[in-house]
């Protein structure tokens, strides 16, 4: 079932007792650059740093005290395994988190850190998906997908809900798409709450799996190759893509080049360090002037866990004035 703004509404009353309202600034010099006034929403301060603890949390929250005995069992290589495991931490629940084989281990040791089991096998994340079920299949956890999942989209709505009550004339949200949980929780809350608000998505044209089923109309599978992981998914979730369809005003494509100089001006002009996924929002605004031209826009830096490699990549650069 489709989470309604009641469910987001209700998803903020719990989180009240666990997260603060995340910071909205903005930058001159970000401005300046994307030729916008860009309001950046940083959800890289939340506790895992990341916009997904939102979801987490909520999912955690709405199970009863024998189905958090069973624990759960998730697939994922990023900022939704962290999320499950640190929401299965605070409520008490065992948690397996299952990761392809060639995930780092650096990955596997934040998911750890949390008191989560990490699992790494298979070649993709296709086949994590698969052991995962078969984990739940076995042992009779909750399997949660990091898409199909409606009370992940309503914890994630709360973060719209802080954005359009404190800025309502906003012209349009940008928001990176890797499941699509975070843009069907923008278009549910800016349906609401302020309908002449744009929604906006954007993902890598290296793994434009979600971009391709929007477009298309049906879920489709694409290859995977963008080095952004929170963008990186090779098919498109079903309950994301329905709620997108018809409300997503358009969905855009940038390359991985581009969203490191995303992050980079991030870096320089806004004091913030943000993972690839975290940027793309910015990397959209400044690789479509003329969409953006002028207009009051809020751009989501959903996380801030950039890796040794997205570090290392923050080499100083020339800023486009």
């Amino acid at each position: 079932m489709e989470p309604t703004l009641a469910d987001v509404r209700a998803a903020r009353t719990l989180l009240a007792g666990h997260l603060p309202p995340t910071p909205i600034w903005s930058y001159p010099l970000v401005d300046r650059v994307a030729g916008a006034n860009a309001l950046v929403k940083h959800e890289n301060t939340q506790p895992v740093g990341a916009f997904k603890v939102r979801g987490g949390l909520t999912l955690l929250s709405n199970m009863t005290e024998a189905e958090r005995c069973h624990g759960v069992v998730t697939y994922s290589t990023g900022n939704h395994a962290q999320s499950i495991a640190y929401a299965s931490r605070v409520f008490g629940a065992p948690c397996t988190v299952v990761m392809p084989a060639s995930a780092s281990e650096h990955s596997t040791k934040k998911v750890e850190a949390w008191g989560a089991r990490a699992v790494r096998t298979g070649d993709s994340l296709e086949a994590a998906e698969r052991h995962a079920r078969e984990l739940a299949a076995e042992t009779g956890a909750r399997l949660i997908s990091p898409g199909d999942t409606p009370e992940l989209i309503a914890g994630v709505g709360t973060l719209y809900l802080e954005i359009l009550e404190a800025h309502p004339n906003l012209d349009a949200i940008v928001v990176p798409i890797g499941s699509g949980t975070g843009a069907a929780a923008a278009c549910l809350v800016a349906a609401g709450l302020a309908p002449g608000c744009e929604v906006i998505g954007v993902q890598s044209s290296a793994s434009p799996a979600a971009h391709d089923s929007w477009r298309a109309g049906t879920l489709v599978e694409r290859p995977n190759r963008t080095a952004v992981a929170g963008l990186a998914t090779g098919r498109g979730y079903a309950l994301p893509q329905r709620m997108i369809a018809g409300r997503l005003s358009d969905f855009l494509l940038v390359t991985d080049e581009e969203i490191s100089e995303a992050r980079r001006l991030l870096a320089t002009a806004a004091h913030t360090l943000a993972e690839g996924a975290g940027a793309a929002a910015l990397a959209a605004v400044l690789t479509h002037p003329k969409l953006f031209a002028e207009r009051r826009v809020a751009v989501v830096c959903t996380g801030g866990n950039a890796d040794v490699t997205e570090m290392s990549n923050l080499a100083p650069s020339a800023i486009r004035r």
